[in-house]
């Protein structure tokens, strides 16, 4: 039997900061107390000056694999996602082959069972003919679904709104969004096609996948949500207009409409364009200081729920290609947390704050079972921070398989110290246990 004390920690868990030992049998969180008492087959960590939270929960990754391997894999993201304090994933389903039957879900469960860090589950993803699959689910092995509004990389393009509305009204599970108005977007591809050919500024990108796409698909999708009384949760919100549309007057557990934001939302803006270029091309777009500033506040004021970092890694061939060649997206999950804490420390959000929308939350609207809460009988996944340990962002410490990073270059006051997964000390201040302990998410449905 496993037995792990940590001692004089400061354990950050449901809006409090609270020094505490802990103490971890096998997999599970056994005893949460001041002054636990030590035992000959204790193996003790003393996190004095140290910060405890619960595992990180992301619920937006693509991991790439299968069929884009020579971006990213699960075993190599999930390994930078727990040194980055993640300790489970949910992935998307714009892999080749897409996860749209459940056939390549199975096939997906197999390839993290054997490959990854960290726990895991998947989107299924939904297209315009696959209702017959999505009706067969098993809700409490899979995450929830996956729709794309506007289309991203990959092509899942929902466009047909008899077929919306028929998810909509046939799945108990909770609806994931990336919602942008296809036809706005087209035509201002378009427009700057004709004026600059293929040559268009990578600076037009928020100006093409413009607020009045975000917000216009938006409003659309949250009217379709009320009428069929479905689960909706919507991804990445880049515009202060679109946060207004959620409410934060009920607790997550009530809301049946909910909403995210991306750390590369609350870090850039759209003055980052002219240096970063093809390396904060996301979708949808980072946009103004103005729509950043409104992100925070509805961060802070709880009308957006959940923290994610939309991790979509491209390899450094693929970035430099022309505007609309060169694919949107890039790799967050080694840096979203510290990113996080950066902020903290610049005043903009609390740490209990964090954490909520980071473990907790993710953990109650996706309904997983033990875990995202530091909890007596829960699993142990935990992540040991260090809010004094400064590191600067080089090629030399990334880990995604790109090898490339929107941060590079800047230094984080804060660092990951360790990372717990089930139990099992995985990340021990940049030495790895190479063992894999992640397991499968389960959900309470």
């Amino acid at each position: 039997m496993t037995k792990i004390l940590i001692k004089n920690a400061k354990i950050i868990n449901e809006e409090k900061i609270f020094e505490s030992d802990l103490l971890i049998k096998n997999d599970i969180i056994f005893k949460i107390s001041k002054n636990i008492k030590n035992a000959p087959d204790f193996k003790v960590i003393d996190a004095k000056g140290k910060f405890l939270i619960p595992g990180v929960i992301d619920d937006q990754v693509h991991f790439r694999e299968p069929g884009l391997t020579h971006k990213a894999t699960i075993n190599s993201e999930s390994k930078a996602a727990v040194s980055g304090g993640i300790t489970s994933f949910i992935e998307m389903p714009n892999t080749i082959p897409q996860t749209t039957t459940l056939l390549e879900l199975n096939n997906k469960f197999k390839i993290a069972e054997k490959n990854s860090y960290a726990n895991y589950s998947f989107m299924f993803g939904g297209t315009n003919n696959n209702l017959d699959e999505i009706k067969k689910i098993d809700s409490k092995k899979v995450a929830g679904l996956k729709l794309f509004l506007g289309s991203s990389t990959g092509n899942m393009l929902v466009d047909d709104e008899a077929v919306l509305k028929n998810i909509f009204l046939n799945t108990n599970l909770l609806i994931s969004v990336h919602s942008e108005d296809e036809k706005i977007i087209n035509e201002n591809i378009n427009k700057y096609k004709s004026k600059y050919g293929s040559n268009i500024p990578f600076e037009l990108h928020p100006i093409i996948r413009s607020e009045e796409a975000c917000l216009k698909s938006t409003k659309r999708i949250i009217k379709l949500a009320k009428e069929t009384g479905a689960r909706l949760h919507v991804f990445h919100l880049s515009t202060g207009s679109e946060s207004l549309l959620f409410e934060n007057n009920i607790p997550l557990k009530e809301k049946k409409i909910t909403s995210e934001v991306c750390v590369h939302h609350l870090w850039f803006s759209d003055e980052d364009y002219k240096e970063k270029q093809s390396y904060i091309k996301w979708n949808p777009a980072i946009k103004t200081k103005e729509d950043r500033d409104a992100l925070w506040e509805g961060l802070n004021n709880d009308r957006i729920d959940i923290i994610a970092s939309d991790h979509a890694p491209h390899t450094i061939k693929e970035k430099s290609n022309s505007y609309l060649e060169c694919p949107s997206g890039g790799p967050l999950v080694q840096h979203a947390l510290v990113s996080m804490i950066e902020h903290h420390l610049n005043n903009k959000i609390s740490l209990e704050k964090i954490v909520t929308k980071m473990c907790h939350n993710p953990a109650d609207l996706f309904q997983i079972s033990d875990r995202g809460f530091i909890r007596e009988g829960y699993y142990a996944d935990l992540v040991l921070i260090d809010l004094d340990k400064p590191w600067k962002v080089n090629k030399n410490n990334i880990l995604y398989k790109c090898n490339w990073s929107p941060f590079e270059g800047i230094e984080f006051k804060s660092k990951v110290y360790q990372t717990f997964v089930n139990g099992k000390l995985v990340y021990n201040d940049g030495v790895f246990d190479e063992k894999l302990y992640g397991k499968q998410l389960t959900f309470d449905r």
